[in-house]
């Protein structure tokens, strides 16, 4: 994906329960961690996550200007605590934490730098040792995170996106149901959540009745609860990316050609222009979702695991605020196929 080693915590650093490996590639942070020891309630939770869910989200972390204070908050609005305020401290100075549950068994960690000036966070150096060959190979070009969704077992969306409201005083930005988005056999409803300054975008999705099992039950079958759906990346240059990824060795989903005929007919008497060559974007298969004032384009990953569970999506915007809504069936068509080839359609 073009990202490069950014932090290393581990025996070498002083940690000795948890090793943690973190890469970035412009303002996005992953952060992959193991337990280390072969017993203790550390390596006993770890490796439970591990057996129930596979690899996957455990946390989505919030830099705040507040910890403690948005901790206590959201505690008093009835969040559940899963670790209260902490600090750690390094020669780059300190940095406070907190940690409360959300859906599933994801955790949202609040991060107060307070104008720590270290490699990432206390504790972390800079990686052991460096990827030669990586700058030999093309750019990701990926440059913040655009949104992080949730997926629900059925009828539990609207609970989630209220305990964003009452909890973290979130507010609705986006909205779709069923009669929007369905197949011949699958369908969903979503409702995105974003903080105040709508920075933040939380996107949670829920399985509707249809035919055949739902990609979105179908996740939630395999990770075993809520979780983390995909990740969406976001990029000013998607045709460049798309070809440099592709390069690199990712998978995307395959969209069939029809798409593209369609896309054409509907172009034809939208308000808008598409700069890119619509030849191009059918070659890469990249999707096209506009409305009256813009539009974007997006591509999703296959599952980045054997389970069919956590993904990503690379996606640009042109004075568009949606979330592609005119392209989940023709996502779904495509996830559908998958799901077919894996048994799980029926």
């Amino acid at each position: 994906m073009g990202f490069e080693p950014f932090g290393y915590k581990g025996l070498e650093t002083g940690s000795r329960q948890v090793v943690s490996h973190a890469v970035k590639q412009g303002k996005i942070i992953f952060v992959f961690q193991s337990p280390l020891n072969p017993s203790g309630e550390i390596s006993e939770a770890m490796g439970k996550h591990l057996m129930v869910h596979g690899d996957g989200v455990k946390d989505i972390a919030f830099e705040v200007e507040d910890c403690i204070g948005l901790y206590k908050a959201a505690l008093k609005r009835g969040a559940v605590s899963v670790k209260e305020p902490w600090d750690e401290t390094d020669e780059g100075g300190t940095v406070t934490f907190a940690t409360v549950q959300t859906y599933g068994d994801t955790t949202h960690t609040f991060v107060e730098r307070k104008g720590y000036d270290g490699v990432f966070l206390p504790g972390f150096k800079l990686p052991m040792t460096k990827e030669r060959h990586l700058a030999k190979l093309p750019a990701g070009k990926l440059a913040f995170i655009d949104h992080v969704v949730g997926n629900q077992p059925d009828d539990q969306m609207v609970s989630i996106a209220e305990w964003y409201e009452r909890n973290l005083q979130f507010h609705r930005f986006w909205s779709v149901d069923d009669k929007q988005i369905h197949t011949e056999y699958s369908a969903l409803r979503s409702i995105v959540v974003t903080n105040w300054e709508e920075t933040i975008k939380m996107p949670i999705n829920e399985p509707a009745p249809g035919k055949r099992k739902s990609q979105i039950q179908e996740y939630v079958d395999y990770y075993g609860s809520a979780g983390v759906q995909h990740i969406a990346l976001n990029t000013s240059d998607i045709i460049s990316s798309v070809r440099n990824l592709k390069e690199r060795g990712m998978d995307f989903l395959v969209i069939p050609d029809t798409y593209y005929d369609n896309l054409r007919a509907r172009l034809k008497d939208a308000p808008i222009t598409v700069k890119e060559d619509l030849t191009v974007l059918q070659e890469l298969k990249i999707l096209v979702d506009f409305d009256d004032k813009g539009y974007l384009l997006q591509i999703f990953t296959k599952p980045m695991q054997d389970r069919p569970t956590l993904f990503l999506e690379v996606i640009q915007r042109h004075n568009h605020q949606g979330f592609g809504a005119g392209n989940f069936k023709s996502l779904f068509e495509a996830i559908e196929q998958d799901q077919a080839q894996r048994g799980n359609l029926y």
